[in-house]
């Protein structure tokens, strides 16, 4: 369990307001990561708020602009910039975060990445594609071992569909030099 620090968000009060040793960074050394609340990450990843607004209050109203945590990894530069405070900087900042965190969150060996199943196939693409809100078609190529030579998405469609024409995936397959191919969607998909 973590203890967190909270901040009144009518008060303006500012991190050098805050002891030394209940501010983010420093209770990160000594108790660990895992210690810290989400608001506090958050904000140390920004590093500095505003003239008008402590780095944790700006946190705060980070999360409080999605629904969860876990929709930033969905946010994009401009959704993060609605947010009073955040700028460009920041925004790639939150972004870059939450791109490393995807890319541990894949379970890959140090080599390349092999299917033997369909739950391969699942666990290999569901990090990225669980959340999307548009049709995505992705396909996979691998070589003759099955393992994992590119993952690329082909297409982008609607809310609920998509168009794929297969000289795309076939196009891509003979660059690669793709042993074989595996697609998946994330919604209904029609092939023309």
């Amino acid at each position: 369990m973590y203890h967190s620090l909270t901040i009144d968000l009518q008060h303006k009060m500012m991190i050098r307001d805050v002891h030394i040793a209940d501010r983010p960074r420093e209770r990160l050394i000594r108790q660990g990561a895992e210690s810290l609340s989400n608001q506090e990450l958050v904000a140390i990843l920004l590093r500095t708020g505003t003239k008008q607004e402590s780095v944790l209050i700006l946190a705060n109203r980070i999360l409080s602009s999605f629904d969860k945590i876990q929709d930033l990894k969905d946010a994009t530069i401009e959704e993060l910039m609605l947010v009073k405070g955040v700028g460009q900087a920041k925004a790639v900042q939150i972004l870059a975060a939450a791109e490393i965190g995807k890319r541990m969150y894949r379970k890959h060996s140090e080599g390349r990445y092999t299917i033997r199943s369909p739950e391969d196939a699942a666990a290999y693409l569901m990090t990225d594609m669980a959340s999307l809100n548009q049709e995505h078609f992705v396909v996979l190529f691998m070589n003759v071992k099955n393992e994992v030579l590119h993952k690329q998405t082909i297409f982008i469609g609607s809310l609920n569909s998509s168009i794929v024409h297969p000289r795309e995936i076939f196009r891509e397959a003979v660059k690669r030099s793709a042993a074989s191919i595996i697609v998946a969607h994330n919604h209904r998909v029609t092939c023309s």
